[in-house]
């Protein structure tokens, strides 16, 4: 089953938003993936930090699914992305070596 990575990025709009407000949008999205994960999905989420482990590079989610189109279909579901919080992007993975190989 083909792999996908959605990249994202907080809105301008998001990041004028008070950090108890954002926690409450994101803490919807982990309890989408926990859903997602609860069904099978093979999915994994988290945010990019710099050298000092400060956040503000962006999300990352990675997914398996049947094809672009149903990775899409998923993806859309992220509350964060209902709310329009974030630009995001998906992409088709194709791994050539490590451990996550098909």
């Amino acid at each position: 089953m083909p792999w996908f990575i959605k990249t994202e990025r907080f809105t301008a709009q998001t990041l004028t938003l008070l950090p108890e407000q954002r926690q409450t949008y994101l803490a919807a999205h982990h309890e989408w993936i926990k859903v997602l994960r609860s069904e099978g999905v093979k999915v994994s989420s988290g945010f990019l930090v710099d050298a000092e482990q400060r956040p503000g590079g962006g999300g990352l989610l990675v997914l398996q699914a049947d094809s672009f189109e149903a990775a899409k279909r998923l993806v859309e579901q992220d509350p964060m992305i209902v709310e329009g919080l974030v630009k995001w992007d998906l992409q088709q993975w194709i791994p050539v070596c490590g451990e996550l190989m098909a």
